[in-house]
């Protein structure tokens, strides 16, 4: 035999790899072999002097036997490898008739060694320091049994007798014990295991061949006592004999197998990832006494997870790339791809220990728990993604999908168990939110800059809120917030202000600038507050009553309102309102003009007029343009109603030229009016019938508009601008950007909110956005009407900064269109016309 490189001669001698301890061990071993040996050949034969054989011929025989012993074996696999079972005890009480004692550890240590050597080159390539240690320790074994024997009796060719079989017996159950053990604590230390079960294992294994080694060794001690002639008509039986053997051994192993391979199977039925693979790694490893197991899954993102385990019972899990196909794997590993269908899942490895290399049975068996784990893997991956649909559904039906808050259904049922939660008396507030102008951004910057506004406020909102708040949106540009945490204080009076406290901080914090679509603004809200006990109203009766608070704040022009308990009744039949408008559009004595005329502050001469829409309801009685404006906005009745309040405008600026009154005529109108390209048109045929020079009719605007990008609103603007009609900016400088504003439309006419107004005597800034507004016209051409003038100090004021032309209760109420031409004429005949010059006239 030639030797290879260092490193594969290394390898054969089986150093490499091969724990510490056990080198120990089998250096201890090998050295108690030979000097058993030894001792023992030293020791009197006890031969007698006419011995027909010989010394030498006894020794040759016993080496014979015992080397024959050890390749009639069976194997089978334990957790630690495979592991073989041998005819040693039958060889030993045979040779210890032949043979005298002494000599049978230096003959078990050299037929031993001689028989594994010849074992190694084909069926069970192992390297020399294995065979050194088996045979080291048969021959041990065989020595402490002998010991054992000789202690108790002399059988060298003694008749056999019961003490004498005693003694045998005694010997082969040493030599049994010490065999097993010594193979128990080897296999521990190369795998890390505890000898228990491999001793168990090998015992119990061993058991039955056990009692039929002392029985052929007992009948061959008779026979060659009788007659060794008999001898001759043992192979046959003992051949049958290990058939016997072997087929109960396979059954034994057979039936175990398959008690593990459907308890591994079973515990497969798990319903997530890791539980199934943990439980095949774990199965696995039992049962095909595997020293490492992988199992590597597939996911659905493309990434590869990796669950791994040892025969030391240690378990671990991590993210690998992908198996590489052409990945290789020597004679120890099987590897197994796991698929359902054509559907990759994952991959199997299970590598077997050295000394016990996969078979066909034990390919088969991979191939079939592969099989069941990938069914596994499939079902858990499915399980998965169900439990995901499941919790996005669940997520999303009391979820808003824009916010992310409780939708209206979660808010009512989550409101009403919290209700149930509190005492009967203590108090709750809710607050319900609504954004200004909201409808202006989605049609002047279009939906996506609508839900990011709407988003931006859900997340300040989130911010503002508190533990135990119950915050969400209702539906469009509404959000609701129900505080539980409301004071319960002596006075009664003590909810109310906390929760307007509240609202006010919220509305204020919200309206920090911000930038929506490029675009600068202020998230102004209009806030509905109720303060009710916990048990006297469920959420939908609080949601209904701080829903009319939050339309009482929006007319009365602030940004929070509290229930009014007095004025709900008037307002449960608003769903009846457009339906009474259509009525009220059909007939002329409904919907009525208010209108108000502008002086000039020097002169006191009339510069226009602003006509304010009333309905006069014959149920309600008269409601003001707060009362049912923004419902009209939001119909499909608002082109009708933009036509009537038109021709009806018209009609009177058309009596007042009869009259001889030059006075132009201001009309309010929607932005969304400026959606309709069919505005222009339907605007010169009302000026055609009322024969009304454009000149004299003043289109007033917001400044929302100018956020639009969409060209038909820049195509309506330009054409009115070329028919002659003239556009104000109405309530100029509260809007998103009123700069910008004046930059992108060409207007006639800025006016001047009336918040600044009634404040500018008092607050600097006020003032400060009144002289810079009047400047700015100046400066641009324009005109300049202040709005809402009560005081003759405001006048003064308005007018020291200069300020030319106002309007607003100091000077006159909005009044009928039958009295507007007598106070027009009035106004004329007392001064001097100062009416600035438009644009239409010349201007520039």
């Amino acid at each position: 035999m030639t030797s290879g490189p260092a490193g594969d001669s290394f390898d054969r001698l089986g150093v490499r790899g091969t724990p510490v301890r056990l080198l120990v061990l089998t250096a201890a071993v090998t050295l108690t072999a030979v000097i058993a040996a030894v001792v023992g050949l030293t020791l009197p034969d006890g031969l007698p002097a006419d011995d027909p054989l010989g010394g030498p011929a006894r020794f040759g025989i016993a080496v014979a036997v015992l080397a024959t012993a050890q390749f009639a074996r069976l194997r089978f696999r334990s957790a630690a490898g495979m592991v073989s079972i041998t005819w040693g005890e039958a060889a030993l009480i045979v040779c210890l008739y032949l043979t005298p004692a002494g000599w049978l550890p230096s003959a078990t240590l050299l037929g031993a060694g001689l028989a594994w050597t010849v074992l190694s080159l084909h069926p069970d390539r192992r390297p020399i320091l294995e065979i050194v240690r088996i045979a080291a320790s048969l021959a041990s074994a065989s020595a402490l049994a002998v010991s054992v024997t000789a202690a108790l009796g002399q059988p060298l060719l003694a008749p056999p007798t019961p003490t004498l079989a005693l003694a045998v017996i005694a010997g082969s159950v040493t030599y049994l014990l010490v065999t097993a053990w010594l193979g128990g604590v080897t296999l521990g230390l190369r795998h890390g295991l505890p000898i228990g079960p491999p001793l168990l294992a090998a015992l119990r294994g061993k058991l039955l061949m056990f009692v039929g080694n002392l029985a052929v060794g007992l009948v061959v001690v008779a026979l060659l006592e009788l007659d060794p002639r008999w001898l001759l008509l043992l192979p046959p039986l003992l051949w049958l004999l290990q058939q016997t053997y072997r087929y109960r051994l396979r059954a034994d192993q057979e039936r175990r197998t398959w008690r593990a391979f459907a308890e591994a199977t079973a515990a497969l039925n798990q319903l997530d990832e890791k539980g199934v693979a943990s439980a095949a790694v774990i199965g696995a490893l039992t049962l095909f006494n595997a020293e490492l197991v992988d199992v590597d899954v597939a996911r659905a993102d493309g990434h590869w997870h990796r669950y791994r385990g040892d025969a030391g019972g240690q378990l671990v899990d991590r993210e690998v790339d992908a198996p590489r196909p052409s990945e290789s794997s020597d004679e120890h590993d099987l590897i197994r791809p796991l698929s359902v269908g054509t559907v990759p899942v994952g991959r199997l490895r299970v590598r077997f220990p050295r000394s016990a290399p996969p078979a066909t049975r034990e390919r088969d068996a991979v191939a079939a728990f592969g099989d069941a784990l990938a069914a596994a893997l499939h079902d858990a991956a499915t399980h998965h993604e169900l439990r995901l649909v499941t919790a996005r559904s669940s997520y999303d039906a009391v979820h808003d999908p824009l916010t992310g808050l409780a939708n209206r259904a979660a808010m009512l049922g989550k409101g009403d168990q919290s209700l149930r939660q509190l005492p009967h008396d203590h108090p709750v507030a809710l607050l319900l939110l609504d954004i200004n102008q909201f409808k202006e951004v989605n049609d002047t910057l279009g939906h996506a800059a609508g839900d990011q506004l709407l988003r931006l406020t859900a997340n300040r909102l989130s911010a503002l809120s508190r533990p135990g708040d119950l915050l969400g949106r209702l539906g469009g540009d509404e959000f609701a917030l129900l505080l539980t945490s409301v004071p319960v204080l002596g006075d009664r009076a003590a909810p109310m202000a906390h929760a307007l406290r509240q609202a006010r901080e919220i509305a204020e914090r919200l309206a920090a600038p911000t930038e929506v679509a490029g675009v600068r603004m202020s998230i102004e809200v209009s806030v509905g507050v109720v303060v009710a006990d916990a048990g006297t109203a469920d959420l939908t009766e609080l949601l209904r009553r701080a829903d009319i608070a939050m339309y009482q704040a929006k007319e009365g022009g602030g940004s929070v309102a509290a229930y009014d308990g007095a004025r709900d009744a008037a307002n449960t039949d608003q769903l009846a309102l457009l339906a009474e408008l259509r009525e009220a559009l059909e007939v002329d004595d409904q919907l009525v003009l208010a209108l108000q005329p502008a002086v000039d502050l020097a002169t006191g001469a009339p510069t226009g007029v602003e006509a304010l829409i009333r309905w006069q309801h014959p149920r309600r009685g008269w409601l003001n343009p707060a009362d049912f404006i923004r419902p009209v906005e939001n119909s499909e009745q608002l082109g009708t109603f933009t036509r009537y309040v038109l021709d009806k405008a018209l009609g009177v600026a058309a009596g007042w030229a009869r009259e001889g009154l030059d006075v132009p005529i201001s009309v309010n109108l929607s932005a969304r009016s400026l959606l309709d390209p069919r505005l222009p048109a339907e605007i010169a045929d009302a000026l055609r019938r009322h024969q009304v020079p454009p000149r004299r009719l003043v289109l007033e605007i917001t400044e929302t508009v100018v956020m639009s990008e969409l060209e038909v609103i820049d195509e309506v603007l330009a054409t009115l601008r070329s028919m002659g009609v003239q556009l104000a900016v109405d309530d100029f400088g509260t809007g998103f950007s009123s700069l910008t504003f004046l930059t992108r439309i060409a207007v006639d006419e800025l006016k001047v909110d009336r918040s600044f107004v009634i404040r500018m005597a008092d607050s600097p800034e006020a003032a400060a956005i009144v002289r810079t507004t009047v400047g700015l016209a100046h400066e641009l051409g324009l005109r300049v009407v202040a709005e809402g003038v009560e005081t003759a100090e405001q006048r003064i004021a308005l007018a020291e900064l200069g300020c030319t032309s106002a309007q607003g209760y100091h000077f006159f109420k909005p009044m009928p269109a039958d009295k507007i031409g007598a106070v027009l004429g009035s106004l004329r005949d007392s001064a001097e016309s100062n009416v600035f010059r438009l644009r239409a006239d010349g201007a520039s």
